[in-house]
């Protein structure tokens, strides 16, 4: 009889650095290659798990008077998926491939919620802000990335409901192309989007 474990997921916040670290871009579609974890692991288990690697950092430096003329944070705001950290158990091929259904999934969840933060960056600072204002925005933005982690774990079985799994991710990646001024490139217009 299989067991399954609950999947597991992980926001990165630090830093990270050089081959282990595929920063998003719209293009790159992940491959079961990129989960470099020692634990990852295909065949041989009853049990299959996933921890997708996929997170947003957030990090700038710069003096006040910069601080206080600066408005657009995109590029400060990263989308980024772990190599190293990133883990795929699976029992078997299929299951595996369901699995890294959900990571790319969940890579392009993560770039959605980096959007919608540089979007509450921008419209969130003043000229006097204090530095600590984006924390409130950044925890908000990091429960509700979680919970639709969560939600859709459930509801697509770690990707094993193709069909759900799809509809997710083309709500997923509709709502990015509304986001598009929110790019880590990009410079979003000086009137505030609704």
């Amino acid at each position: 009889m299989r067991q399954v474990f609950t999947v597991l997921f992980l926001a990165f916040t630090g830093i990270l650095h050089g081959q282990n670290k595929i920063e998003w871009d719209g293009k790159y579609q992940l491959q079961l290659s990129d989960f470099q974890s020692p634990a990852s692991q295909i065949g041989e288990i009853d049990s299959y798990s996933l921890l997708t690697g996929s997170g947003m950092e957030f990090s700038f430096y710069m003096n006040n008077a910069e601080f206080m003329f600066t408005k657009n944070f995109n590029s400060k705001v990263n989308c980024s998926f772990n190599r190293n950290a990133a883990s795929l158990v699976a029992p078997d091929s299929l299951i595996a491939l369901d699995l890294l259904s959900f990571a790319r999934y969940d890579f392009d969840l993560s770039e959605l919620y980096a959007r919608k933060f540089r979007k509450s960056l921008f419209e969130e600072k003043g000229a006097f802000s204090d530095i600590s204002f984006f924390q409130p925005i950044y925890d908000k933005i990091q429960q509700e990335l979680s919970e639709r982690r969560t939600i859709a774990g459930k509801a697509t079985e770690i990707g094993r409901n193709t069909e759900k799994l799809i509809e997710l991710h083309r709500e997923v990646n509709k709502e990015i192309e509304q986001l598009d001024q929110f790019c880590k490139t990009c410079k979003p217009s000086k009137k505030k989007s609704k």
